[in-house]
Parts: C-alpha cells; sequence; structure tokens
C-alpha cells in the first residue's frame, strides 16, 4: 500500500505492508545511500520488510527526503534520522498501542541505529549490513533495546568481526550475525537473509510475551 506524510521538509512517500492479522509490532525501515542509488525498493530492504511481515509485523519502507517523490534533498545524516522519526510517528499513530521497531540496511541501518539510540519508544533493532568501515556509527555500544546487527560474511563495509573489533564491549541485548559466502548486497543469498529476519521477529515476538 503506497502511503505518503509530512516530514521535516515535506511530504515523504513510503509502502506499507500489512500482515494478514492485526499486526503484532510495527517497523519502519531505511534504505541504503541516497547518493549511490539506494532507495526503497532496494532488494535487501523488501526482503527485510517481506521477512517481517510473514512474522506478522506491519513493515513501512520509505524513501528519504530527496529520494523518489520525497520532499527536500540529502542532508548526510541527521535529517534523514528525522525522516525516520516522522515515518514511525505517522505509523504510530494508525497503530496505537503496538510495539516500534526499527531497521534499515547499510546507510539505512546506520540511520536507524542513530534514531534508534535517542528514542524512547523503539523497543528492537534490526540492522543490516551496518557499514562500520564507511562510517563512524555512534552509540551501539550504548543501546539499551535487544539489537541484531546481521551482516554478510564478505562484507567491504564491514563484515560480523568487523562489527566485533570496532565494538568489544557490546551490550548484552546487542547481538551479531553473519549471512555466509555473500557481500554488502546479499548477492545469492537474499532468501537466507530474509529467513533470518523473519526467525529473528518471531523469537522477539515470543520474548515480549
Amino acid at each position: 500500500m503506497r502511503v505518503a506524510w509530512d516530514g521535516e521538509v515535506g511530504r515523504l512517500e513510503g509502502e506499507l505492508w500489512l500482515p494478514d492479522q492485526d499486526p503484532r509490532a510495527l517497523c519502519v525501515i531505511g534504505h541504503p545511500h541516497p547518493l549511490h542509488g539506494g532507495n526503497m525498493h532496494s532488494s535487501v530492504v523488501y526482503r527485510v520488510a517481506r521477512g517481517l511481515r510473514t512474522a506478522g509485523i506491519a513493515a513501512l519502507r520509505f524513501n528519504f527526503r530527496g529520494v523518489g517523490t520525497s520532499a527536500g534533498v540529502h542532508d548526510g545524516g541527521p535529517g534523514e534520522v528525522s525522516d525516520m522519526e516522522s515515518a514511525s510517528a505517522w505509523l504510530r499513530e494508525r497503530h496505537p498501542g503496538s510495539p516500534l521497531w526499527a531497521s534499515g540496511f547499510s546507510f539505512g541501518a546506520r540511520t536507524a541505529l542513530l534514531y534508534s539510540a535517542r528514542s524512547e519508544h523503539v523497543e528492537r533493532a534490526l540492522l543490516v549490513a551496518l557499514p562500520v568501515l564507511a562510517f563512524e556509527c555512534p552509540g551501539l555500544d550504548q543501546l539499551e533495546m535487544p539489537t541484531l546487527v546481521l551482516q554478510a560474511e564478505e562484507d567491504e563495509y564491514g563484515n560480523q568481526e568487523a562489527v566485533r573489533e570496532r565494538y568489544p564491549n557490546l551490550p548484552k541485548g546487542v547481538r551479531t550475525a553473519s549471512v555466509r559466502g555473500t557481500d554488502h548486497f546479499f548477492r545469492g543469498r537474499l532468501d537466507a537473509l530474509e529467513a533470518l529476519v523473519t526467525e529473528t521477529a518471531q523469537a522477539w515476538l515470543k520474548e515480549s510475551h
């Protein structure tokens, strides 16, 4: 379902997928770097959203400012965090009382991290291909909510080992995992990625009841 709402700098567009039953949680999903062709139709973002919906989660993919028909121009990080905040507020208004999660792929994973670190609403974070070798990713070692950092084994922007090396003192609730035999874009392993997303979401839902 195509949706839109007013963000900080104007209208933002998104794609909302609802499960067959009432959603058990809500999740906003950020996309890869806008200056390198990233948008909400990225195959990884699509698969993350589908994996979440399979688990019973309402999944909202959306275009950051300046991408597609979303208003504004790329802001390099802070503005995109604001975009995710407005997406979350819009989703929460439509499904009051449902737990909120944050997710993203690559640049979108970093955005979800920054948003989760400052938001009082986010209860779970799913960070896919967090680019720890390309960007500073502040706050990962201070997250208080259950979090999964899901990396590709051959990711040139940071695999599981790189995450652990950069952040040796992760909180108890922050786990890392790896998808073997693939690169940053999970080429040839998208099915495995999607299955792991569904499995993680289902486990989190069990923990919260």
